[in-house]
């Protein structure tokens, strides 16, 4: 019974497939290490790990794996020229972003969403939860407080034609 899913590594020997794991690995860690690396020599950076994962695969005893094993590293080079990986990210980049997205705010938010992203307010839930809830409490001065305008008293309405008027209630 074999427990590897790719069939490349179940026609290997024990040794071999020991072997391709560590290239794979060093591959994986050279692609997460050009991906956080600057981006100014980004692209320069990206062919150098390509050259050392290909000398790593060239290496390699069997021509099968050594096919394999450069189809990785040119999938690996390809990915990293698109910029598919996010390690690269700077938190610069995405509080940019994040500016960006609030110019799309109605106009009289925008100024409370460019808070918020700088940080003031507080911030509650997770992406795994479902979503980030992002509050700001903004106190206001109450205006000062007028009475509403006074209803004049209501007068007596005239009395209906033919009617007789009655006459005023002593006092006691």
């Amino acid at each position: 019974m074999t427990f590897f899913a790719h069939p490349f590594l179940a026609d290997l020997s024990p040794v071999g497939r020991v072997r391709a794991l560590a290239v794979g690995a060093a591959m994986l860690v050279a692609s997460v290490a050009s991906a956080q690396s600057g981006t100014g020599s980004a692209q320069s950076s990206i062919e150098a790990n390509y050259q050392r994962d290909r000398a790593a695969c060239m290496a390699s005893d069997s021509q099968h794996e050594r096919t394999s094993c450069l189809r990785e590293a040119g999938a690996v080079r390809a990915e990293a020229m698109r910029g598919a990986r996010r390690g690269g990210e700077s938190q610069e980049m995405l509080t940019r972003n994040a500016l960006e997205r609030c110019k799309r705010q109605p106009a009289e938010q925008q100024a409370i969403c460019e808070r918020m992203v700088r940080g003031e307010g507080s911030t509650t839930g997770s992406v795994e939860g479902g979503g980030m809830i992002r509050e700001l409490t903004i106190m206001e001065p109450a205006g000062s407080v007028t009475p509403p305008p006074a209803q004049p008293p209501m007068a007596t309405p005239p009395p209906a034609p033919g009617a007789t008027p009655l006459a005023p209630l002593p006092t006691r």
